[in-house]
């Protein structure tokens, strides 16, 4: 019987975590990890240990690709995840792209150094009564590739954060996944606002450490970088 509760318990964790295994482009759906590369949590759904753990960059089960392929999509067009049991958890939803260095590919670059720009970022709507999360329920989520940076392949990267826990340092539950692609068209602008993964946030950063129950936050400043406009 204990192991039976146990395994009850397990199991209602897992569904109560998610993840980001398919990636939306335009009407299109992909398939679970055909375009983004498979996470360590794929099985278990948990999120990444740390915000200055190396998992914080695409939260990758292994190095490499994990055999997932290249989108190709035009700049100023609609991308997203597929969030996995839905997004269980309050907290900040943020997109990030890093443009893959010349001579490489989406398919071989590890998306290391200060190379990922924030393109969206989602926190609360703040009432009297509390705060209330958008994401919070979602099943799947998209933002628009800016539509003047330059064409090319990148990586794209989610990231929700959930902070039910965070009132203390460390607390904060990111879920993270990155996928490939190659994009068409865009112009010539290069992107500011240059982070590294890990490297961007810390564990007390305001908008990890926060206790969004009581007292009631009067405002909200969501982790990393401003986003990156054209």
């Amino acid at each position: 019987m204990q192991m039976i509760t146990g395994l009850l318990a397990l199991a209602s964790v897992a569904q109560a975590h998610y993840t980001f295994p398919s990636l939306i482009a335009g009407s299109t759906t992909t398939n679970k990890w055909e375009y983004v590369r498979k996470t360590t949590n794929y099985q278990s759904n948990g999120p990444v240990p740390s915000v200055t753990s190396d998992q914080m960059r695409c939260y990758q089960l292994a190095p490499g690709n994990e055999g997932a392929k290249t989108m190709t999509v035009a700049a100023g067009s609609s991308v997203g995840f597929v969030a996995d049991a839905g997004i269980s958890h309050p907290g900040v939803l943020q997109f990030y792209m890093a443009k893959v260095p010349s001579g490489q590919t989406a398919d071989s670059w590890d998306g290391s150094g200060a190379v990922w720009f924030k393109i969206f970022s989602q926190g609360p709507s703040i009432g009297p009564s509390g705060l209330t999360w958008p994401s919070q329920g979602a099943s799947r989520v998209t933002t628009t590739i800016p539509s003047c940076i330059p064409a090319g392949d990148y990586l794209l990267r989610v990231e929700h954060i959930a902070l039910h826990s965070a009132s203390s340092a460390g607390g904060a539950q990111p879920y993270v996944s990155c996928a490939q692609l190659t994009v068409t068209g865009g112009g010539s602008k290069t992107p500011t606002g240059l982070v590294s993964f890990p490297g961007a946030y810390q564990p007390t950063d305001p908008g990890l450490m926060i206790n969004i129950y009581y007292p009631v936050p009067t405002s909200y400043t969501a982790p990393g970088p401003a986003v990156f406009t054209c």
